[in-house]
C-alpha cells in the first residue's frame, strides 16, 4: 500500500511502530475510500448531466470542484487526526507550547514535533491570522520538514482556504 495521507520521511517510517502503522494504515485506507467515493460523485454527476443534456453546463464544474474541496477538507481533517493518534503511542511527550512559542527539538520525532507547533498555532484565535503567521514561519518549514504541508493543510482548512 501506497501511503500518501501524511509525508513521512523514510527514516521516520522505519522507526515507527506496529500500531503506528496500524493508525497509518487505517488512515490510508479511509483516505483511499474517501478519493473513490468523490470520483464516483464526480462520474454520477457527469452521467446525470449527460443524460439531461446539460454536459455543457457550469453545473459539472461547479459540482467537481464542491465535491473534490470536501475531499482536500476531509483529508486534511484525517491526516492531523491520524498524526496527533500517532503522537500518542510512542512514549515521548512533546514540548508544552508556551506563551513565547513552540520548543525547537530536534529529538523529538517528526509527529511530535507536528503536535507540538500545532498546538502553538491553535493558541492563535483567528484562523487567518493563525494560517498567516504558521506561512510565514521559516522555522517550521524546516523543523517540520514533510509534515510542514501536512499542518498547513489543516490551518487552512480551518482558515476556510
Amino acid at each position: 500500500m501506497e501511503y500518501d495521507i501524511i509525508d513521512i520521511p523514510q527514516e521516520e517510517y522505519g522507526r515507527l511502530s506496529s500500531a503506528q502503522i496500524k493508525l497509518l494504515r487505517a488512515a490510508q485506507g479511509k483516505k483511499n475510500t474517501l478519493a473513490r467515493e468523490a470520483e464516483e460523485k464526480v462520474r454520477e454527476f457527469a452521467f446525470a448531466a449527460s443524460a439531461r443534456g446539460t454536459h455543457y453546463s457550469t453545473l459539472a464544474g461547479d459540482a467537481r470542484t464542491e465535491i473534490y474541496a470536501r475531499l482536500d477538507y476531509d483529508v486534511a481533517v484525517l491526516a492531523d487526526n491520524l498524526i496527533y493518534d500517532m503522537s500518542l503511542v510512542p512514549s515521548e511527550e512533546p514540548p508544552p507550547a508556551t506563551g513565547d512559542g513552540y520548543v525547537v527539538d530536534y529529538t523529538l520525532s517528526y509527529s511530535a514535533r507536528y503536535v507540538a507547533v500545532r498546538n502553538y498555532y491553535m493558541t492563535v484565535e483567528d484562523p487567518k491570522q493563525r494560517l498567516a503567521l504558521f506561512a510565514a514561519d521559516e522555522t517550521a518549514k524546516k523543523y517540520l520538514a514533510g509534515y510542514y504541508s501536512a499542518l498547513y493543510n489543516v490551518l487552512s482548512a480551518y482558515a476556510g482556504e
